[in-house]
C-alpha cells in the first residue's frame, strides 16, 4: 500500500522527480566512471611491463631503476659492463635476457639501444606482445622503429630519415651517420609509445668518433668502415629477464645483488610498480573524493527539493491523517520516495556509465592506451549504489521529521 502511495505520489511530480533523478544518476555513473578510469588507470600501469622477472642494472635504487629502464624517466648511476651482463646470462635460471642501452635522444624522445630479443619478450597488459604495424623491425645497422606516439607527434612514416642526438636535451647530432624508419610499433600506452628503438650496435657505431661525451675533434669515420668494425658494447644501462621456473627468481635475485665484480641492483618489477604507484597514487584519491562529494552534492539537492515541497505537500498530509495515516507512516512514506528516487537514479547511472564504456572504450585504447573493462558490475560497484541509496533515505529523514511533526491540527486549510 505505502509502495503504491509513494510511486504514485512520484508520478504526480513527475517533472521535478526526473530532474533530481537525473542529477543522482549523472552523479552515480562520473563516479562510477571515476572509479573505472582508476582500475584500468591502475591496471594499466601495472602491466606496463609483464612476463619479466627482474630488472637488472647498476646499484641504486630499486624505483629509479624502474623509471629509467621501463619509464625512460632518470638517468642511470652507472652501467653494466658487457662482462656482467654476459655472466648474468649464461647461468642457468636465466631462460632469456634483454639489454637496454639509454643516453640519447631524438627531439625530446629517448632513444634505446636493444636486440630483437626485445620484440620476442617484451609484454604488457597481462602477456601482449609489441606488434610493428607498419614496416619491419630492424634489419640494418641505421635502422630505426619507433613507438606509435612519435610517429604521430613527429609526422614520421616508414623509411623517413632521423638523425639522433647525443644525451638529452642536447644540441649535438649524431648527423653523420642518419637513420631510416624501418617500422612502427602499434600503440600500446606504455613508454614504448615514446621511444625509438635501434640496435645495440647502431649506439657503439654513433659513439665510434666520440670519447667521454663529447666528439674528437677533426675525426669522422666513414659509414662504410664503421659497418666493417666490432661495435660489442662495452657496457648497457639494464637488463630484463626471465627465468626458466619462477621459483629461481629470488636466488638470482640474491646472487646479482651479491655479485662480486661490481656493485649490481635486481629488482622484481612488481614490487617496485606498487612502491612507484604508492608516490603517484594520492591523484586517484583526490579524484575520488571529488566525484564522490559530486554525489553528495546531487543529495543534497533531492533533500532540498523535498523541503521546498513539504509546504505544498501540507494539504496532502492533512487528507492522510484525516484517513487514518500515523505520523510514523507519513515518515516512512518521504523515505521511501527518497529511496526510490535514488535507486531508480543509481540504477540510470549505471546504465549509462556502461552505454558510455561500450562506445569509449575501443576510442580511448587506441587513443590513450587506457583498457577500461566492461564486465559485469564488481562487488564494489554495487555496494556503491547500495551506499547511495542508504545515503538517499537517510538525507530525507530530516524533511520527513518535518513532515512528521505536521499536525491536524493545520486543518484542510494550509495555513499562510
Amino acid at each position: 500500500m505505502i509502495l503504491r502511495l509513494a510511486f504514485g505520489s512520484l508520478m504526480a511530480r513527475a517533472l521535478t522527480i526526473g530532474m533530481t533523478v537525473l542529477a543522482i544518476a549523472l552523479s552515480v555513473a562520473l563516479f562510477l566512471g571515476v572509479e573505472k578510469v582508476r582500475t584500468g588507470a591502475r591496471a594499466s600501469f601495472a602491466d606496463t611491463i609483464s612476463g619479466t622477472d627482474l630488472i637488472v642494472g647498476a646499484r641504486s635504487g630499486s624505483v629509479q631503476l624502474l623509471l629509467y629502464s621501463v619509464f625512460r624517466i632518470g638517468h642511470a648511476t652507472n652501467n653494466v659492463t658487457w662482462e656482467s651482463y654476459q655472466d648474468i646470462a649464461a647461468r642457468p635460471e636465466v631462460d632469456w635476457i634483454v639489454p637496454i642501452s639509454l643516453g640519447d635522444s631524438h627531439r625530446q624522445f629517448r632513444v634505446m639501444g636493444t636486440t630483437q630479443a626485445f620484440f620476442e619478450h617484451y609484454r604488457y597488459r597481462g602477456g601482449r606482445a609489441l606488434e610493428v604495424g607498419q614496416g619491419q623491425g630492424l634489419g640494418d645497422l641505421y635502422d630505426a622503429v619507433i613507438g606509435a606516439e612519435v610517429a604521430a607527434a613527429l609526422g614520421y612514416a616508414v623509411g623517413d630519415p632521423i638523425v639522433l642526438s647525443h644525451g638529452l636535451a642536447s644540441f649535438s647530432d649524431h648527423a653523420d651517420q642518419p637513420f631510416r624508419i624501418a617500422g612502427i610499433i602499434d600503440r600500446t600506452g606504455t613508454p614504448v609509445d615514446r621511444t625509438v628503438i635501434v640496435s645495440l650496435e647502431a649506439i657503439e657505431a654513433i659513439h665510434v668518433d666520440w670519447r667521454s661525451g663529447a666528439q674528437i675533434p677533426g675525426q669522422s669515420t666513414p659509414v662504410e668502415r664503421i659497418r666493417q668494425m666490432d661495435l660489442t658494447p662495452s657496457a648497457v644501462t639494464a637488463a630484463l629477464v626471465g627465468t626458466k621456473s619462477r621459483l629461481q627468481i629470488f636466488g638470482l635475485q640474491r646472487a646479482i645483488n651479491e655479485y662480486p665484480e661490481e656493485p649490481l641492483l635486481a629488482i622484481l618489477p612488481g614490487v617496485a610498480l606498487q612502491e612507484l604507484w604508492q608516490i603517484v597514487g594520492v591523484a586517484e584519491t583526490a579524484l575520488t573524493a571529488v566525484s564522490a562529494m559530486v554525489v553528495v552534492t546531487a543529495l543534497l539537492g533531492m533533500m532540498a527539493m523535498i523541503f521546498s515541497s513539504l509546504n505544498e505537500r501540507r494539504r496532502e498530509m492533512a487528507i492522510w491523517r484525516a484517513m487514518g495515516a500515523r505520523p510514523a507512516t507519513i515518515l516512512g512514506l518521504l523515505v521511501l520516495e527518497a529511496a526510490m528516487m535514488a535507486a531508480i537514479g543509481a540504477v540510470l547511472g549505471l546504465a549509462l556509465l556502461y552505454g558510455a564504456l561500450v562506445v569509449a572504450q575501443p576510442l580511448v585504447d587506441s587513443a590513450f592506451g587506457l583498457w577500461l573493462p566492461v564486465g559485469p558490475p564488481t562487488a564494489r560497484e554495487l555496494a556503491v549504489l547500495a551506499g547511495v541509496i542508504v545515503a538517499a533515505a537517510i538525507a530525507s529523514l530530516l524533511p520527513a521529521l518535518r513532515a512528521y511533526r505536521l499536525s491536524l491540527a493545520d486543518g484542510m486549510m494550509v495555513r499562510i
